[in-house]
């Protein structure tokens, strides 16, 4: 993504997202297979395990309106936003669980979308929040363009280098693929060689992928060819359509994917990653945006909102600033 898409491109992901168990009936073979955790089913890390899920309907009702204030952790922001109250947010808008649109085209909503407003409503100030394109919001950190960012980054140690994070959630990377495919766990990725693999770009998933290109020539194999896709409507479209054959992408949004779409698989989680809100490196923001999470996790507003995506099982028991990538 080289700009914002426009908010009629991401009506056209939403609504390709409900609608898709008619478009798979058209180009793929086979039934559903809703995953939970792990290789199998199960309550707590699918899409199902939320409490108002219904296949081609997102969530709508809302926990976050009885947070209140809290006084030890506004007092931990700087007092120049103390005084002026307020925030900028650059956030990009992918598909849900994690960031989209609600019926209507306008309204944001998601994990990360209802976890900064907690946030925002703890530290009794306001974060205005501005849509951006996801590859675009951490160099515009450095430059003072927003305070803070959210688009489901994941903290790696590449971007420790120059930026601070402050984590909310566990979640990383992961595959999916049509319900015809043989594959069935990947854990190498030379079992990717010789297909087309669909991802979001400017990703850690387009960044592992091409990295890792040379193993299938290693080990003597065709290499895989990598498609990137600025929607997420249109990676699921290249895969129904069989123009690519299998997506990398977040393991909570690969799940609730394939638990609104008919003829999809989940296949496995490949690589955990903690994600956070991001700031500029050495941001004097992070230790009261630290406290404030951990609010929200001790007042069970955090473990709402979670069970609201159906994404319990990436809970964190606690928030932290900038850890080490997980390995």
């Amino acid at each position: 993504m080289s700009a914002p898409p426009p908010r009629s491109a991401h009506r056209y992901a939403l609504l390709t997202l409900l609608t898709a168990s008619a478009l798979v009936s058209l180009t793929a073979c086979g039934s559903g297979d809703p995953s939970g955790p792990g290789a199998g089913g199960g309550a707590g890390g699918g899409a199902a395990a939320g409490a108002e899920k219904k296949a081609g309907q997102l969530p709508t009702g809302n926990v976050v309106s009885g947070v209140r204030k809290d006084a030890a952790a506004a007092r931990l922001l700087p007092e120049r936003v103390r005084k002026a109250g307020r925030l900028t947010l650059g956030g990009a808008i992918g598909a849900p669980p994690t960031a989209t649109y609600l019926a209507d085209g306008k309204t944001a909503a998601g994990v990360d979308v209802e976890i900064t407003e907690a946030v925002a409503k703890v530290l009794g100030i306001r974060i205005d929040r501005q849509e951006a394109s996801f590859e675009a919001i951490l160099p515009a950190l450095g430059s003072g363009k927003y305070d803070v960012g959210t688009g489901n980054f994941g903290v790696t140690d590449e971007r420790r280098k120059t930026i601070d994070f402050v984590t909310y959630i566990n979640d990383g990377q992961g595959f999916a693929t049509r319900a015809d495919e043989k594959l069935a766990k990947i854990t190498d990725l030379t079992q990717l060689c010789g297909k087309n693999i669909g991802t979001g770009a400017g990703t850690t998933f387009e960044v592992t992928l091409e990295q890792n290109k040379s193993l299938c020539e290693k080990a003597g194999k065709k290499p895989y060819s990598v498609k990137t896709y600025s929607e997420q409507g249109a990676i699921w479209g290249s895969l129904q359509q069989g123009r690519t054959d299998v997506v990398m992408s977040t393991i909570n949004g690969l799940r609730y994917a394939v638990d609104q779409q008919e003829g999809l698989k989940f296949l496995n989680e490949y690589h955990r990653l903690d994600v956070g809100f991001a700031f500029k490196k050495g941001s004097d923001l992070t230790p009261a945006f630290q406290k404030a999470v951990n609010a929200l996790i001790a007042d069970g507003t955090y473990a709402r909102i979670l069970k609201k995506w159906g994404v319990s099982a990436s809970a964190l028991t606690t928030s932290r600033i900038s850890p080490p990538e997980l390995h």
